[in-house]
């Protein structure tokens, strides 16, 4: 008896892994989208949590609280929007955000037959500074030394 023979294949996805020298070279680019997307994330929380406040309000809201709560829903939805749209270009680039507000994201690369990210970080002034293997826990950070160069080819995901 088959269980589940038509769902229970896990998809594989091939994604680019980058070099060093690769890496260093997009961090500008790199910089612009993680910016913008921390800032659309930041603008869609700071919403969100005005409408929250505003929903909090003892009593019933006037017209002017329900016009508030409008106009600060169309904002959140904007910026969330935006958010996406810069979380897009960044899988664009097989890129992962690793904390939107604090401005991380993972670029991923082949050590030791393994698939690892650069840790890029948006407010460090060498963003391109650590490391982690892809089965490290997020917080994990390693030094980068000359053996974390890569090579340019691709790795199979589960």
């Amino acid at each position: 008896m088959k269980r589940n023979s038509k769902g229970a294949k896990k998809r594989q996805r091939t994604i680019q892994v980058w070099t060093l020298t690769q890496a260093k070279s997009a961090v500008p680019y790199l910089t612009s989208i993680l910016r913008s997307f921390r800032e659309y994330t930041l603008e869609g929380l700071a919403a969100r949590q005005r409408m929250r406040r505003i929903d909090a309000r003892p009593g019933r809201p006037d017209r002017e609280a329900l016009i508030t709560v409008q106009e600060t829903d169309a904002e959140a939805r904007r910026a969330e929007a935006n958010a996406s749209h810069a979380a897009d270009e960044l899988a664009a680039l097989d890129v992962q955000s690793l904390d939107a507000v604090h401005g991380q994201a993972l670029v991923p690369f082949v050590h030791e037959e393994q698939l690892a990210w650069y840790v890029f970080d948006l407010f460090d002034p060498q963003p391109l500074r650590f490391w982690r293997f892809q089965t490290d826990p997020d917080e994990t950070r390693r030094p980068l030394t000359p053996r974390q160069h890569g090579r340019v080819e691709t790795v199979e995901t589960a």
